[in-house]
């Protein structure tokens, strides 16, 4: 595997390195020492899966406040998407800064995403499933979200959604809380 930092603080492009052959290919996807190699410690605690049948279809921006924040490391396995990682960490250099990457199935790079950073992806294909892994464990009760279009974050996307919930479309305007020295 090879990581790549992002402009946000934590957040990592994760490439395989697949082995081909005649049969196809095989590559590992997650590897605990691999991960500690390049400075992140991540164990999966849990693995979900996003199936999103419509082409511009939002999820997002999703996040865990702290003491029950997760890190996630998310992958395509069907289909492309657009996808964002939004750094809500108040302490942080990159504070109220985005990314963004295509994240697609032939391909197999996956996105890392640290605790207080925001989530969410556009599909850019019809069909399209999205693999995550978490640490530690989802707790019920504790999420949080940002609105998708909030101009505090003026995130690019590549595209207008055409399918989101109501709660993604609905989250108020972004409203930061004090870190811990206090704003």
């Amino acid at each position: 595997m090879r990581f790549s930092p992002t402009e946000i603080a934590g957040v990592m492009v994760v490439d395989i390195d697949p082995v081909v052959d005649d049969r196809g290919a095989f590559a590992r996807l997650h590897c605990p020492a691999e991960f500690a190699d390049a400075g992140v410690e991540f164990v999966p605690a849990q693995t979900s899966l996003s199936r999103n049948t419509a082409a511009l279809t939002l999820r997002g921006m999703h996040y865990q406040p702290i003491p029950h924040g997760e890190s996630k490391l998310v992958r395509v396995v069907r289909g492309r998407i657009f996808d964002v990682a939004l750094d809500l960490r108040p302490d942080s250099i990159t504070f109220g800064r985005w990314t963004g990457a295509e994240l697609d199935a032939a391909q197999g790079r996956a996105l890392f995403i640290p605790e207080g950073v925001a989530h969410g992806f556009l599909t850019l294909e019809p069909d399209t499933d999205v693999l995550y892994q978490i640490a530690p464990m989802f707790e019920p009760g504790h999420g949080a979200g940002v609105r998708w279009n909030d101009p505090a974050f003026a995130i690019a996307w590549p595209d207008e959604p055409k399918v989101i919930s109501e709660r993604d479309a609905s989250y108020p305007d972004f409203a930061p809380h004090p870190g811990p020295g206090g704003r």
